[in-house]
């Protein structure tokens, strides 16, 4: 039998990067060399355990960048800018990888990007961990790189830290604040995202070339809250805060959640169809908060 040929997973033990070097072993088709800065970590070992190769490696490391796509046909790219908070240092590890990409002649980049909301809204508006992943998009692109972007919608594990329900002020139901007005919102769990990213990389001649828009469902922000009412039999309401209240809640990335909202009120494209025939089992958000139950026992 001849070797499979190998995709090497960047961020391999995070959320994303662990889903889809999953779904790539799941699916057979291809060997995993998953990369990560520790290769003890509990996530690392498991996923050699299920047979992925796993390397050593730093974005922020040319020599090993070099390593882990040598001889490989194709890279999962994932990068975190909120590990940082740094939009270039972000940008800086994208273009390594492309750069090394383009010189190893890699046959399928899928590049886990966003749009260039500064450059698409005239500077209006700015998404520094949107705006980051959008620059490196246009880089891979202007190298002429054979690369599918994926689009990922918000994730619904956010719902479980960071946008969990808070009682409202006077006590007898909970809100959900998110600066959305009436505007559906896409989401998706990231479980979801590595079976939807498998199946780009078992048919390239349809998606090379292409940006994807990932999203299970698009709710409203009452929508949302109905199904947690419903699932934490407790009621939750959409709080209807506006975009310039949310900035002035003073928290780190406020103006930057604020600003993606009002980005995501102008519907950019994410594709439901398309991602539920990517991956036919991508769960609802009404799953997902039946399977994630146990993260609101103290509400």
């Amino acid at each position: 039998m001849a070797s499979k040929e190998v995709i090497t997973v960047f961020g391999a033990t995070g959320a994303q990067g662990g889903s889809v070097a999953r779904a790539i072993l799941e699916s057979k088709k291809f060997a995993v060399r998953a990369v990560t800065r520790d290769v003890t970590k509990p996530n690392a070992r498991a996923l050699r355990d299920l047979g992925a190769e796993v390397v050593k490696g730093d974005l922020d490391d040319k020599a090993s960048v070099d390593d882990a796509l040598k001889g490989a046909y194709g890279a999962f790219l994932v990068t975190n800018f909120w590990e940082t908070f740094n939009k270039d240092k972000e940008v800086q590890q994208g273009k390594l990888v492309a750069d090394t990409a383009k010189r190893l002649g890699l046959k399928h980049v899928v590049y886990s990007g966003l749009e260039n909301v500064k450059r698409l809204t005239g500077g209006k508006l700015e998404v520094p961990h949107f705006d980051g992943k959008g620059e490196v998009e246009e880089y891979f692109w202007s190298l002429g790189i054979p690369m599918t972007s994926v689009r990922v919608a918000a994730y619904f594990e956010n719902f479980l830290t960071a946008w969990k329900p808070e009682k409202a002020s006077d006590g007898d139901h909970y809100t959900l604040a998110l600066p959305m007005g009436d505007v559906p919102m896409d989401g998706i769990s990231v479980t979801d995202v590595g079976p939807a990213v498998s199946s780009v990389f078992n048919s390239p001649e349809e998606f090379l070339g292409k940006a994807v828009g990932l999203s299970a469902e698009k709710l409203t922000i009452q929508q949302y809250a109905d199904v947690l009412s419903k699932v934490l039999g407790k009621e939750v309401r959409d709080a209807k805060i506006t975009p310039e209240a949310y900035e002035k809640l003073g928290f780190l990335s406020a103006k930057e959640v604020a600003n993606m909202c009002r980005f995501y009120q102008m519907k950019p494209d994410r594709d439901v169809k398309l991602t539920h025939r990517l991956n036919p089992k991508v769960k609802s958000f009404s799953q997902f908060m039946s399977e994630n139950q146990g993260a609101f026992k103290d509400l």
